[in-house]
């Protein structure tokens, strides 16, 4: 079912707002005080998270694990989550100021492997699916430690993050991804910013630039349609790949059968998983693409 690790014990917390700023249009980054799910909450991982005051709404929003926070001695203080606003929930999410509280359950879902089994990586993205990202890289390239492990750094190990976006108007600020050592490479629908096309036109055109290269392992995380493409493309290139789906979720905890994907099982045959207990990562060529 991929490249993962058991899930953490997960903690319902009243957390503080830090900080809720505005990245573009429509996405936000919000930084929220839990010193107790940011030491435990590891990349892949994601929050169910809603304001404390009032029910509306009702449920909490599944948001993913963006980055942690230390404090003055270096201990995990507070953890970052980036969301973009599409509906009353993230509407009401992006109204909220610094020391308002909200109501924050996890970490949940599995989260990726410590180690992976890869030198030459490539982490592709589209929409809002870049989220998991900066985390993984900084845990992968040694940079960062989550969940109380840290890697040593293996000078050998290379991440290359391929973003693609409708056009350069909606693309969000990536300095982090460089800072923490990752190459970026960007790439818009209507050939505003980076390589002219989809993700997999990227991918194709980094093959055909650098003779004799196919990376180990793609990790991706977007739309559906991506995520498709993205893993066929790594299957007719013999490329492990992990996905992330983004499937809707209720409750987090598998009780409401919201957010099944059809997953190939060991016999062949396809059954419905859920993505917040099973998942979110699984392995691309497991899951049967409509």
């Amino acid at each position: 079912m991929g490249e993962m690790l058991s899930e953490s014990c997960a903690t319902q917390a009243i957390a503080r707002i830090i900080s809720n700023q505005q990245l573009t249009a429509t996405i936000f980054r919000i930084e929220i005080e839990s010193p107790e799910i940011a030491a435990t909450v590891r990349p892949g991982q994601f929050l169910m998270v809603r304001p404390q005051a009032g029910n509306d709404p009702l449920l909490g929003r599944p948001l993913a694990l963006y980055d942690i926070q230390a404090d003055s001695c270096g201990q995990p203080h507070s953890f970052s989550l980036v969301y973009q606003v599409f509906g009353r929930g993230t509407a009401r999410l992006s109204q909220m100021k610094p020391g308002e509280e909200l109501r924050v359950w996890g970490p949940l879902g599995h989260p990726f492997n410590a180690e992976p089994a890869a030198t030459d990586i490539w982490f592709v993205a589209g929409g809002i699916g870049y989220t998991p990202f900066l985390a993984l890289g900084k845990w992968w390239l040694g940079r960062s430690a989550f969940g109380g492990k840290i890697l040593s750094p293996d000078q050998n190990r290379k991440i290359e993050f391929i973003y693609g976006a409708r056009s350069a108007s909606v693309l969000p600020p990536l300095d982090e991804f460089l800072e923490a050592g990752m190459t970026v490479s960007l790439c818009t629908d209507d050939g505003s910013r980076g390589h002219p096309g989809r993700v997999t036109d990227l991918m194709t055109h980094r093959l055909d630039k650098v003779a004799d290269f196919i990376p180990d392992l793609i990790v991706a995380c977007g739309p559906e349609p991506m995520l498709a493409a993205v893993s066929r493309w790594a299957d007719s290139h013999s490329v492990r790949c992990l996905v992330s789906l983004e499937n809707q979720m209720a409750c987090g905890f598998g009780a409401c059968f919201s957010c099944v994907a059809p997953i190939r099982q060991v016999d062949g045959s396809v059954d419905l998983r859920r993505v917040c207990i099973e998942g979110p990562i699984f392995d691309g060529r497991q899951v049967a693409w409509h």
